[in-house]
């Protein structure tokens, strides 16, 4: 699938190759991520954080005591992040030549609709973590493409986000575009998600040579594996 058909997006500033608004996701603060993460590692364990962004995750796991490389194929996003290692390059390209004790891939990267190319962000994972470490996945629990349709509601800090033009053109597939509107600020950024059931994100996994290993967290979206 052509990258525009996944992704888009527009607004003010720059715009990452998969459609996401940098001055947007540089004012998003964690909610709660970094310690669901912290809890389920070894103390101090270093992290490979693929697809990092803005840091908004980043910052504090440094802050919990985790080395931190942080990947991101946007320079511009990994601008704002200090204090770790930053590498900017595209996810499925990654060859450092070192491994780590944990990898995580988070913001629901690993649903993208192109399979080629979720095989590759898993082989990346796959030759990235050390033997006996620990890959963290983020995804949506499977049931959530079953009920979720347009939606609108403003957060703590006063940003409305709303999801419009919602659509399933197979089954498996969502279509949505999300809009975030801050002050006079406006964003939006379309993408084409796919559903990753378990018995398929086992078979996805042993395919890059990991084995899925339970999850952490209460609604199934936090999936852990293991090399094997």
């Amino acid at each position: 699938m052509e990258a525009k058909r996944l992704y888009q997006g527009t607004g003010p500033g720059p715009i990452t190759p998969d459609g996401c608004a940098v001055d947007y996701y540089a004012m998003l603060t964690p909610r709660g991520e970094p310690e669901l993460v912290h809890g389920a590692v070894p103390a101090g364990a270093s992290i490979l954080e693929l697809g990092a962004g803005a840091g908004r995750i980043t910052h504090s796991l440094l802050a919990l005591g985790h080395p931190v490389t942080a990947v991101d194929e946007s320079p511009e996003m990994l601008a704002h992040i200090e204090g770790a290692e930053k590498v900017c390059s595209p996810i499925q390209s990654l060859s450092l030549g070192r491994t780590f004790d944990v990898v995580l891939l988070m913001s629901f990267v690993i649903e993208t609709a192109d399979d080629e190319l979720r095989r590759a962000f898993l082989r990346a994972c796959r030759e990235h973590v050390a033997d006996g470490g620990l890959v963290i996945l983020q995804r949506k629990p499977p049931e959530w493409y079953d009920t979720v349709g347009p939606s609108e509601r403003l957060t703590d800090d006063g940003h409305v986000l709303r999801m419009t033009d919602v659509s399933r053109p197979e089954p498996g597939l969502l279509a949505a575009t999300m809009e975030y509107t801050v002050g006079d600020r406006r964003w939006t950024h379309f993408f084409l998600s796919r559903r990753l059931d378990d018995d398929f994100l086992a078979r996805e996994l042993d395919d890059a040579g990991l084995a899925m290993d339970g999850f952490i967290g209460g609604d199934r979206g936090w999936v852990q594996a293991v090399p094997r």
